[in-house]
């Protein structure tokens, strides 16, 4: 790997488990109940549980095309939001978050071992690095979504303490 691949590869990974900018991702959700998840807040037009879901919609998407496929695009964006609002129980809340979570350790991997320039396939002047970069963002994005929703909600910070606290 080269120096440069290296570094880029170093900062995606740091992008993608939230450190340094925010709190790890993995410590922002596994303490999520199923009401918590659920409960909608009053202006905001989804819950944290949908939030997770179409984190995880587009992080599968990209994967997909990291790994050399071509997975179906939606008709519209609203397709990768889920209309249920809330988990139907713990097991299914527990399943979501592990999936977001699976993922992305999938893709910290990928940025340890892949040539990040390399063109993509399925995804035409696209790089695994690019789509890695936007896997970050946008989960990065989101997530500042969730923390705020948990504020808002009076369940911050989680267990181990959280910044902003």
């Amino acid at each position: 790997m080269s120096q440069s691949n290296l570094a880029f590869s170093q900062a995606i990974v740091k992008s993608l488990v939230g450190e340094r900018g925010h709190i790890p991702i993995a410590r922002a959700l596994p303490d999520i109940t199923v009401e918590l998840a659920g409960k909608p807040v009053e202006g905001v037009p989804y819950t944290i549980y949908q939030l997770v879901k179409h984190m995880s919609y587009w992080q599968d998407f990209m994967l997909t095309h990291i790994e050399g496929g071509k997975p179906q695009a939606p008709a519209n964006v609203q397709e990768s939001w889920p209309e249920e609002t809330a988990p139907a129980d713990e097991a299914q809340l527990q399943a979501a978050i592990e999936h977001l979570l699976n993922g992305v350790e999938k893709a910290v991997a990928i940025a340890q071992t892949a040539q990040l320039d390399e063109p993509l396939v399925n995804f035409p002047n696209e790089t695994k690095g690019g789509l890695l970069r936007n896997i970050a963002s946008h989960n990065s994005y989101h997530l500042g979504e969730i923390v705020l929703l948990r504020r808002l909600q009076g369940a911050w910070p989680p267990p181990g303490g959280g910044y902003p606290a």
